[in-house]
């Protein structure tokens, strides 16, 4: 059972790395990224926003998330819930 346990924990140390390297905030979903979609569709893309900040007048508004890792930040400006603006940051 030991032996069981010590292999188990040597898997584990092994595998987490790699998938802290499979983050969702990547080029490849930020090119998925359209323009007029939500941020219900883009949070199931890549995850909650990192942070956001969001202003209302009148009928319109708009929200400012950013999305980070480690060496990525992807930004979108939101204008009345769709997407408008988008910029990558990194490799």
């Amino acid at each position: 059972m030991n032996n069981t346990w010590r292999r188990f924990a040597l898997i584990l140390c092994l595998t987490l790395p790699l998938v802290a390297c499979f983050s969702p905030i990547n080029q490849e979903n930020f090119s998925k990224i359209q323009d007029d979609m939500t941020m219900e569709q883009v949070t199931a893309l890549i995850g909650q926003p990192t942070e956001s900040s969001s202003i209302g007048l009148g009928p319109l508004s708009g929200t400012n998330a950013v999305w980070k890792n480690d060496n990525i930040t992807i930004t979108i400006q939101f204008f009345n819930g769709k997407v408008k603006v988008k910029t990558f940051e990194g490799k």
